[in-house]
């Protein structure tokens, strides 16, 4: 989707065909030197956002002026504007101040919404190369809109990227009036698009994108580019006639990327390696995988195998070695090497004991469809390598798909890190302020809130067990639903929602169930989460992103109430999904309702820390276990940071090896 242009504006010349930032190089001491930085700059956030604020003074004081000048006029100033802008490479203070304050008067004409003061700190803590920290309800969306105009109007392209569909496609058209009256082209890019509507909407000033489809266009473009992606090759392939190539590719460079949700694009996302796979002939038969899974469901844990649940992997005993070996010795190939059986017997263990229906995956239209942790969502087009995706099909006696072969691979800290500018919002950066330094060289700016927040938590309750967790979750249900409370209750998984709900049917009480089995209505059911009396279950899909505006009289029944039944693996996740209750000054609520036997502690922990859990709780009662809880949820966030620096660390590692066998990605 594209607008037409309206106004002239300035455009700087694309110096290089295909422009990003060379791959940093780090020395043997870097690693040390950014932890020490990390750990200066991080705690500077709050000072960082306070510091910010010195722009705002200068936009009220020229927005004063603004008021009764005519639209036309409007325009032509902020293309002269912009041109400053651009010629001080976003740092003329005095340029930027005067571009806010005439779009925010543009806004408020186009768009009825004139940007807070907090707003245009954000936008100018985004044009400044920061992460700003806006708390949920601050008006994030807008706040993007204002820095992209901005950057767009000084001639640099800009991708606004977001963490799905739905968010990408909502946040472009709301902004879209602003973006036409400045004669801005904005493009969205989403899933199951043409490679020519790919290509226009990346070749508009402003494209909204979310973070996998812009990731694997550009591993996409790298694959079409090959060895020839050097300018020089480039424009030398140009002159020789042989552009065919330059015309499938589907960006123009990485120039600037305005990140929504970073803390969940940029680290959470980071665990994952993006892959682009093509179909291969698969290595074993169907009755082979059969056989694996057949092997694996009779052996004993603890005695054949160990459940490394932490790590999510399987380690085989010496016992269990001597066992597989003697079970399929009569069995033919692949069988007969020691390395294959036991890696099929682990792959088949992991399928039964470490991924798990409605929780790690769905089954959709006679397809296992991966759900993404981070933020609940079916990943279409995932599918997990080394047979295990067809292991997990056999055990849900569904047909197998063709076994994927990696074809190109990256991961998101590199592809980000080649862009000539990068910067972005969230509202829970502060936990990871030190990793967006260390990988980025990112800093965090926290800004204040515009109004004072009025959201309100009770003290987590952590029963013992999983059935007094639902009974109080109910039954504190029935009391807020008595007196109009609207209620969102979240939840873990999809399974865990789909149990919720059946508990509330059970109860009487109407409700509604957001998951990935339902993501096609999300739009629908989020707008009527605040209404009186509603309740709502989701999964962590709610908690980024989505507005849940109050109905009418729900202020006056305290606002949202938020009850979570479990804690993520990280506490950011958390304090997502808390904020959407009291947002923007509106009143809310947040509690959560545990038990000892909630993932992240019963099955996720490793054995040491339930032993020093069932300790506490002994000791300290509640409180106790309340710390339990929170120290395995710290121990998943460490655990997790030392997989993205090992991916990290890895990938560097290929990427040298790649080099040096004079091969792309």
């Amino acid at each position: 989707m594209a607008s037409s242009d309206l106004v002239e504006r300035p455009r700087a010349p694309q110096l290089r065909l295909y422009p990003e930032r060379p791959d940093p190089r780090p020395g043997k001491l870097d690693g040390v030197l950014h932890a020490i930085e990390a750990a200066i700059v991080a705690p500077l956030a709050r000072r960082r956002g306070r510091d910010l604020f010195r722009i705002v003074p200068r936009v009220r004081t020229r927005a004063a002026e603004l008021t009764e000048t005519p639209l036309p006029m409007l325009q032509q100033l902020v293309r002269a504007s912009a041109i400053d802008v651009r010629r001080s490479d976003f740092k003329d203070e005095v340029a930027i101040a005067e571009t806010f304050a005439l779009l925010r008067e543009l806004s408020g004409r186009t768009l009825g919404k004139r940007h807070h003061d907090v707003q245009l700190v954000g936008a100018f803590a985004i044009l400044s190369g920061t992460i700003a920290e806006m708390a949920t309800g601050e008006g994030k969306t807008l706040t993007a809109g204002l820095a992209a105009a901005a950057i767009a109007l000084a001639g640099t392209p800009v991708h606004v990227v977001t963490v799905n569909d739905y968010l990408a496609r909502r946040d472009a058209e709301l902004i879209m009036p602003l973006f036409r009256a400045v004669g801005l082209t904005v493009g969205i890019v989403v899933e199951g698009m043409e490679l020519a509507d790919r290509q226009q909407a990346y070749a508009a000033d402003i494209t909204y994108c979310t973070n996998k489809e812009l990731a694997f266009d550009y591993l996409r473009d790298r694959m079409v580019l090959g060895q020839q992606s050097g300018d020089l090759r480039l424009r030398l392939s140009a002159l020789g006639g042989r552009s065919a190539r330059l015309g499938e590719l589907r960006l123009r460079g990485l120039h600037f990327a305005l990140v929504d949700e970073a803390d969940s694009v940029l680290v959470d996302e980071a665990r994952t390696p993006l892959v682009i796979s093509g179909s291969a002939k698969a290595e074993n038969d169907p009755s082979v995988i059969a056989a694996a899974l057949d092997i694996a469901r009779g052996l004993a844990a603890e005695r054949h195998y160990r459940v490394l649940a932490d790590e999510r992997r399987i380690q085989l005993t010496p016992v269990g070695r001597n066992e597989v070996e003697a079970l399929t010795r009569e069995l033919g190939a692949p069988w007969k090497s020691r390395v294959m059986r036991e890696e099929l017997v682990r792959q088949a263990l992991s399928a039964l004991l470490l991924f798990h229906r409605d929780e790690h995956y769905v089954v959709r239209e006679g397809k296992v469809m991966i759900v993404d942790p981070s933020t609940g969502r079916r990943s279409k087009d995932r599918s997990w390598s080394d047979g295990l995706h067809q292991m997990i099909e056999t055990k849900e006696e569904l047909e197998l798909s063709d076994q994927r072969v990696t074809i190109a691979r990256m991961t998101y800290q590199r592809f980000f890190r080649r862009y000539g500018r990068l910067a972005g919002m969230t509202g829970t950066a502060s936990h990871v302020a030190g990793e967006l330094w260390r990988v980025y060289r990112l800093p965090v700016a926290t800004i204040p809130t515009h109004r004072p927040s009025r959201r309100s938590y009770r003290p987590d309750r952590v029963l013992s067990d999983e059935e007094s967790k639902w009974q109080a979750i109910i039954a504190r249900t029935i009391e807020l639903h008595k007196v109009g409370a609207p209620v969102l209750i979240g939840t873990g998984s999809v399974a865990a929602s789909e149990q919720a709900g059946r508990r509330l049917l059970a109860a009487g009480l109407v409700h509604e169930v957001l998951n990935a089995q339902q993501d096609m209505h999300e739009a629908a059911i989020v707008a009527r989460a605040g209404e009186v009396g509603r309740i709502t279950v989701v999964t962590s899909m709610a908690g980024r992103g989505t507005d849940i505006p109050l109905g009418p009289g729900a202020a006056d029944v305290g606002g949202l109430h938020v009850i979570m039944s479990e804690r993520h693996e990280a506490r950011r996740i958390d304090d997502q999904l808390a904020g959407r209750a009291g947002r923007q000054g509106e009143p809310g609520h947040v509690e959560a309702i545990l038990s000892l036997e909630d993932a992240i502690l019963a099955t996720d922990a490793p054995p040491w820390l339930r032993r020093v859990a069932a300790s506490l709780s002994a000791s300290f009662g509640d409180t106790g276990r309340r710390l339990a809880i929170r120290l395995a949820q710290k121990h998943a966030e460490r655990l997790h940071a030392r997989m993205r620096m090992a991916l990290l660390k890895s990938d560097r590692n290929t990427q040298k090896t790649l080099a040096f066998a004079g091969r792309a990605e």
